[in-house]
C-alpha cells in the first residue's frame, strides 16, 4: 500500500500564447478547474499505474473542497484520512503556454495545518511505501518521515518545491526524487547532475533519481551510476510530468519492482502525462505498458 502524506489543491489552469514578463498583462479567452497539488497529483498517479493509494492532508470549507475530494476519490485513492479545517483549501494559479512552459503561484491554505498526527500508526509499516513532497509544513514530513522508517515502511521523498532540509529528514528517506535546480539546493550546484546524484546517495545513504526534464534521468542506486532516457514526444503540458514520475515509481516500487525497471516505467508515464492537460495523470496503465518499448532500460556509466 502506498500512503501520500501531503498537498491537495485546487488548480487554476490559463492558456495563453506567451508567459508574462515582468508587469506585462496577457489575456486569454477563458481558465479551467483542474484539482491539484503534489500530494494528490503523486497520490492519483500512483492508483493509474494500479497501486492501492491512502491521501492524506488537509482542505479548507470552501466550495472548492468537495469537488476537489470527489475528483481524487474517483480514481480510487481512499481520503478518508484526508482532514477538513477551517479556510481555504489549497490553490494553485497555473500559466502554460503554447510551447508547453509554465510559470505557477500556489497559496497555501489548508495545506499548512496538514499534521504528522494525522497519518495513523497502523497504515504505516513494512508493507507500506510512504511518499512526501514539500507542500506542507516541513516539521510535519520529518516526524512522518522517521515515524515511518522506524515502522519499517519504504519512505520516497520528493524534494520539491526546492527548499534546504534538515540532515535527519534526508537520512530518514529510502529514496529521493529531485530534478535539477532542487538537486542544486539539496547538493550544491555543479556542472553534471551525475556528480550531484551521487553526491547525494552517498550522503545520506539512499537512493536518488535527479529528472532532467526531456533529458530523461540520472540514478544512483546500490553504489552504481545510470542514465536514462524519456520519450520522444511533442508536449501539450508540462505541469504534472514530475508527479506522474514520483507517483508511478511509487508504485511499481510498491509493486516490488527493481528501482531501475520502476524508474524506466515512471519516465515512460511522465512522457505520456505531458501529452495531456492538468496536473492529475489520466493516463491508464494499459498505455505505459504498450509505450515501454519506446524507452531504452537505464545505463550504467
Amino acid at each position: 500500500m502506498i500512503v501520500v502524506f501531503g498537498s491537495i489543491n485546487v488548480d487554476l489552469f490559463f492558456g495563453v500564447a506567451t508567459l508574462p514578463r515582468p508587469g506585462e498583462t496577457v489575456l486569454c479567452a477563458e481558465y479551467v478547474t483542474w484539482p491539484g497539488g503534489k500530494g494528490a497529483n503523486q497520490a492519483v498517479a500512483a492508483a493509474r499505474a494500479g497501486a492501492e493509494v491512502r491521501m492524506i492532508g488537509a482542505v479548507g470549507t470552501d466550495p472548492h473542497a468537495g469537488p476537489v475530494l470527489e475528483a481524487i476519490d474517483a480514481t480510487g485513492v481512499d481520503t478518508s484520512h484526508v482532514v477538513r479545517v477551517p479556510g481555504v483549501t489549497g490553490t494553485a494559479v497555473v500559466m502554460v503556454e503554447e510551447s508547453a512552459e509554465n510559470q505557477i503561484v500556489v497559496a497555501s491554505g489548508a495545506n499548512l495545518q496538514a499534521r504528522a498526527e494525522h497519518v495513523p500508526d497502523r497504515v504505516l509499516g513494512p508493507a507500506t511505501t510512504l511518499v512526501v513532497q514539500l507542500e506542507v509544513p516541513i516539521a510535519e514530513i520529518h516526524v512522518v518521515l522517521e515515524r515511518s522508517k522506524r515502522s519499517g515502511s519504504r519512505t520516497v521523498l520528493n524534494a520539491a518545491p526546492a527548499q534546504t532540509l534538515p540532515r535527519g529528514m534526508l537520512e530518514a528517506c529510502d529514496v529521493i526524487v529531485a530534478n535539477r535546480g532542487e538537486a542544486d539546493v539539496l547538493a550544491g550546484a555543479a556542472r553534471d547532475a551525475l556528480a550531484q546524484v551521487r553526491t547525494l546517495a552517498d550522503r545520506y545513504g539512499c537512493d536518488c533519481i535527479i529528472t532532467l526534464g526531456d533529458e530523461g534521468a540520472v540514478l544512483a542506486s546500490g553504489g552504481g551510476l545510470f542514465r536514462l532516457g524519456s520519450l520522444d514526444i511533442r508536449p501539450v503540458d508540462t505541469v504534472g510530468a514530475g508527479d506522474a514520475f514520483v507517483g508511478v515509481l511509487a508504485a511499481r516500487l510498491d509493486a516490488g519492482d527493481p528501482l531501475l525497471d520502476a524508474a524506466r516505467y515512471a519516465s515512460v508515464a511522465a512522457g505520456l502525462a505531458c501529452l495531456e492537460e492538468g496536473a492529475q495523470m489520466r493516463v491508464p496503465a494499459a498505455d505505459i505498458e504498450q509505450a515501454l518499448g519506446r524507452l531504452a532500460p537505464a545505463q550504467p556509466v
